[in-house]
């Protein structure tokens, strides 16, 4: 997921910026308007403003006080200067207007456009702070995705981050389809509410048997409720902040281990790896694939399909095909190891 480019940020914020510059040339005048039918003339303030502001909006209700010769070459600036810049303000503000629609026009058309060639992507169900956060990381990675909301300005915010948004309620089918739920590789239901998030796996279960789903539960009760729902994973974020504090208490090195490692603060990461069918490491012993010795990676569980996550494997762990590797080391190795991984 890329930002929007440079070039075309530019191009949409000059507009407006031009329309300051021609309203602050249209306070100056004014001012000055004012002044010098104050110095010239000997007029009030009030008269003088109002004297400017008769003149440059072509209303004419006539002069204030008859004007000297002097004071009617001034006027006659004001008039030019002021009819000009009226001129410009309104021509910029209705090509700022135009530009506006266009770009939500045409922004999200080319949005939809993106979004109807997704393919093996990932739908987060809720523009809050939880579906910020797993959109953040897939964007790092990175993984295709669409946030869906109800929420038209949480969605503008995310849109101008280059991130493809569907505005709609998750729980009904008709906008899961718009996000071609079919072809998803995963869905995260991250609203507030559980029943809301209940709802969604329901709609989203019976439109994808098959998809990953990973639910966002507010109350320990719910856990329980959004697993018969059809949630694969469920995640509490204040179970996990309780659990967080508690270890940062009793294992600080460990928790600050694993902060650096996954905020890539250090050249290390943790990657999971599924080996192939006809793989170069498929049917070999984790000391005869040579991971660690040619790649430099660290293999710290495996887990096999329908099987147990095996911690700390020995040497002599056979990998089999569609094992999942979780594996630490440096993101050339594991670049390594994926290609190692991949089909022959």
């Amino acid at each position: 997921m890329h930002s929007p480019p440079r070039r075309a940020t530019m191009a949409a914020v000059k507009p407006y910026l031009n329309l300051r510059i021609v309203f602050v040339a249209l306070v100056a005048l004014v001012l000055i308007g004012m002044a010098g039918f104050h110095f010239l003339e000997g007029w009030s303030w009030f008269e003088g403003f109002y004297m400017v502001l008769t003149t440059i909006t072509t209303i004419g209700y006539g002069e204030v006080h008859p004007l000297s010769y002097t004071g009617r070459i001034f006027n006659s600036f004001v008039i030019i200067a002021g009819v000009a810049l009226v001129l410009l303000f309104f021509g910029g503000a209705t090509q700022a207007l135009l530009e506006f629609e266009l770009q939500s026009v045409f922004g999200r058309r080319r949005m939809d456009r993106e979004i109807g060639r997704l393919s093996d992507h990932y739908i987060i169900c809720g523009a809050g702070r939880v579906g910020r956060s797993v959109a953040r990381e897939l964007a790092r990675k990175p993984c295709p995705f669409v946030i869906i909301d109800n929420d038209v300005n949480k969605l503008a915010r995310y849109s101008a981050e280059g991130w493809l948004t569907l505005i709609g309620d998750a729980t009904q089918a008709a906008v899961l389809r718009q996000a071609h739920i079919e072809r998803a590789r995963g869905l995260v239901a991250s609203t507030t509410t559980d029943g809301t998030n209940i709802y969604i796996l329901l709609t989203a279960r019976s439109l994808n048997p098959k998809l990953q789903i990973i639910a966002r539960a507010s109350e320990e009760e719910a856990e329980k409720h959004l697993l018969t729902a059809g949630a694969n994973h469920v995640v509490s974020p204040y179970n996990f902040a309780g659990y967080r504090i508690a270890q940062t208490f009793m294992r600080p090195h460990v928790v600050d281990f694993f902060d650096t490692a996954m905020n890539r603060q250090l050249p290390l990461e943790i990657e999971e790896v599924q080996v192939q069918a006809g793989s170069r490491v498929a049917g070999q012993t984790l000391e005869g694939s040579r991971i660690r010795q040619e790649m430099g990676v660290i293999v710290l569980a495996i887990k096999g399909e329908g099987a147990h996550m095996r911690f700390n494997p020995s040497p002599d762990e056979v990998i089999h095909q569609g094992d999942h590797l979780i594996a630490m080391g440096e993101p050339e190795g594991l670049r390594r190891l994926e290609q190692s991984a991949e089909r022959a």
